[in-house]
C-alpha cells in the first residue's frame, strides 16, 4: 500500500447489507479457515463460491466486527495453592462462567503457592467481571485474586 494511502487509512462499520456480497463471503472463507473446517483457502474459497483472487484481494482489510470490536478480553492474576485439583478447579470454574481461556501462564511454586495469570475472553453471556472476582476469590486453593486488565 502506497504511503499516502497508509496516512489516510481509518476503519469504518458499515452494516453489510449495503456491502458487496463478496466481503461477506471473505469472512466466511476465514472463519472456515481458521476453525479447521477447511485446510486450504482454495476449498474454503470452492466451498463459499469466490475466487481466490478476490479472497486474497480483500483478506487483509475485512473482518467481521465481533472480531475485531467487541472482543471484552480480561486478564486475571492469581496465587494458588500447590495442591493437587486447585488449578483445573478453577478453570473448570471460568469454564462454567462461560469464559473462554486464551493463555494460562503459571510460575513454578514457591513456598507451597504459584502465581497464575489467565486472559479469558468474555462473550455475552458470560457474568460480570466483579461477579466472576468474587465467584472465584471464594474457590479452594484461591489465596489472592485481582483483576489486571480489562473492561
Amino acid at each position: 500500500m502506497p504511503a499516502q494511502q497508509r496516512e489516510t487509512r481509518r476503519l469504518v462499520v458499515v452494516d453489510s447489507s449495503v456491502l458487496p456480497e463478496v466481503f461477506d463471503k471473505v469472512i466466511a472463507v476465514k472463519k472456515l479457515i481458521a476453525s479447521g473446517d477447511e485446510k486450504s483457502s482454495a476449498s474454503a474459497c470452492k466451498r463459499v463460491g469466490i475466487s481466490r483472487s478476490a479472497y486474497y484481494k480483500y483478506k487483509d482489510y475485512v473482518f467481521s466486527y465481533e472480531e475485531k470490536l467487541t472482543q471484552r478480553i480480561i486478564s486475571i492474576y492469581t496465587v494458588l495453592r500447590d495442591e493437587p485439583g486447585v488449578l483445573a478447579g478453577f478453570i473448570s470454574n471460568l469454564h462454567s462462567l462461560n469464559a473462554n481461556i486464551l493463555t494460562v501462564n503459571q510460575s513454578i511454586p514457591v513456598d507451597s503457592v504459584a502465581s497464575v495469570t489467565i486472559s479469558l475472553r468474555l462473550n455475552d453471556d458470560t457474568q460480570d467481571i466483579m461477579m466472576i472476582k468474587e465467584i472465584l476469590s471464594k474457590l479452594r486453593g484461591v489465596v489472592d485474586l485481582k483483576i489486571i486488565s480489562g473492561e
